[in-house]
């Protein structure tokens, strides 16, 4: 059979919290090539898994923010040369979203390699569903300007989208700046926007929350320090 990418979806915390589907493990114990942003964290969940095959067999090829890009078309040798099949791991959720796999994957498809997406966690996808908000219109931002002048910017351009078309606005920020997100959103928002808040999806501490931007600012605000969130507004 022709070599193929496989996306694999990673879970959002320790594998017995939110086991990805059996199916997808089955895949996994097939491969013994993969491209991973970390090998450290891969071999982790590849041992949650119970993988087969040692990993002094296996090879791992690390794409993260410290990759040359001019290395990309050597991950791909395995399949081209080898016909051997490939699995894509992100260090959380899907590969390629918000996710630097998204350039191996368009260079799979130029290449003529069949690219397998296989089901499993989404932060994103998890917010969406869990906030209440609009799930026919909505946009993934990615991160929001890091300095504060901008990203106060942002937020009501955004904000101004959002009460044009009835999208569901939604973003992530570096866990350590998640409380400035948070303070910057109560400022520019309305009192009467709704904001949810989603930190730790699928995890024993996950909290979710959907409320009015007058109604969060009545109560008392969460930790969300060094806390994967999702954040999504709805005008």
């Amino acid at each position: 059979m022709p070599a193929k990418l496989y996306l694999i979806p990673v879970p959002l915390g320790p594998s017995d919290y939110l086991p990805v589907p059996e199916q997808v493990i089955q895949v996994v114990h097939s491969l013994d090539h993969f491209i991973v942003e970390r090998g450290k964290t891969a071999r982790r969940f590849l041992k949650d898994w119970k993988t087969p095959v040692p990993f002094q067999e296996m090879t791992f090829f690390e794409l993260n923010k410290r990759t040359d890009l001019a290395e990309l078309p050597s991950f791909l040798e395995p399949a081209l040369k080898m016909g051997k099949s490939i699995g894509l791991m992100s260090e959380a959720g899907c590969p390629g979203v918000a996710d630097p796999g998204a350039a191996v994957i368009e260079m799979a498809h130029a290449k003529g390699i069949e690219v397998v997406p296989l089901v499993g966690p989404s932060s994103i996808l998890l917010a969406l569903m869990a906030s209440g908000f609009n799930g026919q219109c909505f946009g993934f931002e990615g991160y929001l300007p890091i300095k504060k002048g901008d990203r106060q910017r942002k937020i009501k351009q955004l904000y101004a989208q959002s009460k044009k078309e009835g999208r569901s606005q939604i973003f992530i920020e570096t866990p350590y700046r998640n409380m400035a997100m948070l303070e910057d959103l109560l400022a520019q928002l309305p009192k009467h926007c709704r904001l949810c808040v989603a930190a730790d999806i699928s995890l024993p501490s996950q909290y979710i929350k959907s409320q009015t931007v007058a109604e969060w600012k009545k109560g008392e605000l969460p930790d969300l320090h060094k806390r994967p969130t999702v954040f999504l507004f709805l005008a």
